[in-house]
């Protein structure tokens, strides 16, 4: 039995971490970096405990009196805990939590609590759609890359000896672009699954007959590292390439955790088991790109990643979890798309801010060319004289071309979208792409991004942004609390009909606000009718619909440091737009954070 202990107030709640003992093993290695990650938490006593054995575990649980249990679980055949059933578990009346390590959307969607109660998929990708499965960010290793690129080009990739990894592919790949090349294997033998070496013994041997150019060197290594070893070897590479097959039905591969550490180029076939950065752009992606051209783009492509995926994140995610596993009764009813939040409050009532608005601003071209990337253009609308505004048949007139590029770049997304309503989504794009024009690199913000054309749009013509929405990932009030999120960072927000189904509207607004930099240009859409008063019939997905009445006198004394963009033009006594039975129409609030 291990037991690693954090010590820490007797007040703080212990979470029980449990793992089996078989170092050589993905699953292991995962979970134990996680649980050295978690020992740094400030708000749960995380303990980590090996065991291979029920008298065992059943000890370490008398020991640690814990909270909740956290399983690190691979229930296929060999399983990582054999000796786990669940009349074991019952016995124990604790919240009981698995990490799904082969986590799909297939996988999550259908799991139950009928073994472990809640679940956690390491799968930045998934939908959240079941209430008992939640998902973290992946864990990058922390690692100072001192190396200096090899002046032969050196490629790199590791893995335990299983089928389906690719190292047969990636020699001939690296053959037919270079002369000169140093190609390094890592194939550690695999405690489940190729226990006696067998299987990497027998891949090595298939790369050694596959080289025929005199300039291709090959060195191949079997024993199996420990972490920084594995750093150190990633490190020393000019670029570390996995070609994985496809691998349907598979969770998130952990190599590319340890790659991303290092810091050096990445290259990837769009294997299932790399869903999380084959969107990557310029493309990481061999279908896409050869090793010399992902080579010479560097690490930047994959900064983001870092960023994102790093230790205080994680303990972050679990800290959340945990929190809402544990205040929370067990339930299993699919939760809706769109999560509204539940809270209560609200502003007192502030001065109304007497120059609420600003003339046009001159930094944006209304004279934009047509955006164009590599695939796929949008047409820009020339002479926009209005940015709040009524989104009516006159702007779906206007925004036409807009539509039309959005059927081009989207056709399955647009195609069960309702025509009347695209607008929003036309005019957020083409504002969104006038104001970047302001900026080299504009930092950007989604906030509703799943199933948004808009933001689906923007990532096809290669713009990056962040993006918070329940189904993805958490609401804006949670993001707000994410240790990666820098308040006052953002140079572009926008919102596609989302305020309306938010229920605590005007912190949603104060929350974007905090989040804009000076200088940056918020952008909303929303559900409008100017007749409309509480009581009134809605759509059932919608909290309210706006009026002029909330646009002036409730969400503009929130605006602390920013203005219109130009004068309002909110006027819309026949609203032309009809739902679920509710007639109403589009409106649009443009803002931007005051330059200090």
């Amino acid at each position: 039995m291990q037991l690693a202990l954090n010590t820490k107030h007797s007040a703080t709640q212990n979470i029980l971490i449990v793992s089996h003992k078989e170092r050589r093993c993905g699953v292991y290695q995962y979970g134990r970096n996680v649980a050295d990650a978690l020992r740094k938490s400030k708000k749960y006593s995380f303990i980590y405990a090996e065991c291979s054995g029920v008298k065992e575990f059943l000890s370490i649980v008398d020991s640690a009196m814990p909270a909740a249990i956290i399983y690190n679980y691979h229930p296929y055949p060999p399983s990582t805990l054999p000796w786990l059933k669940k009349r074991i578990i019952r016995k124990i009346k604790v919240p009981h939590i698995d990490i799904m390590h082969e986590a799909t959307q297939q996988v999550t969607d259908s799991a139950g609590g009928s073994f472990f109660q809640y679940h956690i998929a390491p799968d930045p990708t998934l939908l959240l759609k079941n209430p008992i499965v939640y998902k973290t960010g992946r864990l990058i290793p922390k690692y100072l890359n001192i190396n200096d690129l090899p002046e032969i080009p050196t490629i790199g990739s590791f893995g335990f000896g299983t089928a389906g990894k690719g190292f047969e592919t990636l020699i001939s790949t690296v053959q037919k672009e270079f002369d000169e090349a140093i190609i390094r294997l890592h194939i550690p033998f695999a405690a489940f699954g190729d226990s006696d070496g067998s299987e990497a013994r027998t891949i090595a041997k298939r790369c050694k007959e596959l080289i025929v150019k005199p300039g291709i060197e090959l060195m191949l290594s079997h024993d199996f590292l420990g972490q920084e070893q594995l750093l150190d070897f990633l490190a020393k590479n000019s670029i570390n390439a996995f070609f994985y097959e496809k691998n349907k039905g598979r969770g998130i591969s952990s190599v590319i955790d340890y790659a991303l550490a290092v810091q050096r180029p990445i290259a990837i076939t769009k294997s299932n088991m790399f869903r999380h950065i084959y969107s990557t752009c310029p493309s990481i992606c061999i279908e896409d790109a050869n090793l010399k051209e992902i080579m010479n783009n560097g690490f930047e492509p994959l900064l983001q990643y870092c960023r994102e995926w790093n230790e205080e994140n994680l303990i972050w995610d679990y800290e959340r979890i945990v929190g809402k596993v544990l205040s929370t009764k067990q339930i299993s009813a699919p939760i809706q798309f769109i999560n509204r939040l539940k809270k209560t409050f609200r502003s007192s009532e502030t001065e109304m801010i007497k120059d609420f608005w600003t003339p046009a601003i001159k930094e944006v071209d209304v004279r934009m060319p047509t955006v164009e990337s590599d695939r796929y253009s949008v047409a820009s609308i020339p002479d926009v004289i209005s940015f709040n505004r009524i989104l009516d048949n006159g702007g779906r007139e206007q925004y036409k071309p807009v539509i039309n590029d959005l059927f081009n770049i989207l056709p399955e997304m647009m195609a069960h979208k309702i025509p009347e309503a695209n607008i929003q989504q036309a005019f957020v794009l083409d504002s969104v792409l006038k104001y970047t024009l302001n900026y080299a690199s504009p930092k950007i913000l989604c906030i509703g991004s799943y199933d948004d054309t808009a933001a689906a749009a923007l990532k096809k013509l290669g713009y990056r942004m962040d993006e918070v929405d329940p189904v993805l990932n958490y609401d804006l009030s949670t993001f707000m609390h994410k240790p990666s999120t820098i308040k006052g960072s953002y140079d572009i927000i926008f919102s596609t009909s989302v305020i309306e189904h938010v229920e605590n509207d005007e912190l949603f607004i104060k929350e974007i606000v905090e989040l804009l930099a000076y200088g940056g240009t918020a952008i909303l859409t929303c559900d409008y009718n100017d007749q409309y008063k509480p009581g009134d019939p809605i759509p059932k997905e919608d909290f309210r619909l706006y009026t002029q009445t909330d646009f002036k006198k409730r969400f503009l004394p929130l605006l602390k440091d920013c203005s219109l963009v130009d004068a309002p033009q909110w006027d819309c006594p026949n609203p032309d737009f009809t739902y679920a039975g509710c007639r109403y129409t589009f409106a649009t609030l443009v803002f931007r954070k005051n330059r200090a």
